[in-house]
């Protein structure tokens, strides 16, 4: 799992069908504490907002977290919003 900052929104008009409905946020990472220079755009399983801290999951796991779609197909993903952070020490 990674950790991360909501800082914004990605709006997309043209994707896979299985995406339609998904909200897609932009991420900042976090490793040791610190924010990097590096950033995903995950799709938001939770319910985050913008300046919201939050746990992302990656690579098959990430496709695992969200229903699949009406054919019963997971969604193609490789990043979700999993949970938001209440507090970190």
């Amino acid at each position: 799992m990674l950790i991360g900052k909501v800082i914004g929104n990605v709006v997309s008009t043209r994707k896979v069908e299985s995406l339609i409905g998904c909200k897609f946020m932009q991420v900042h990472l976090i490793e040791d504490g610190k924010e990097t220079n590096k950033y995903l755009v995950a799709v938001d399983a939770a319910g985050a907002g913008i300046g919201e801290y939050v746990l992302i999951s990656t690579g098959s796991s990430a496709r695992l977290a969200l229903p699949a779609d009406a054919k019963g197909n997971q969604i193609p993903v490789d990043a979700t919003i999993v949970g938001i952070i209440d507090y970190m020490s």
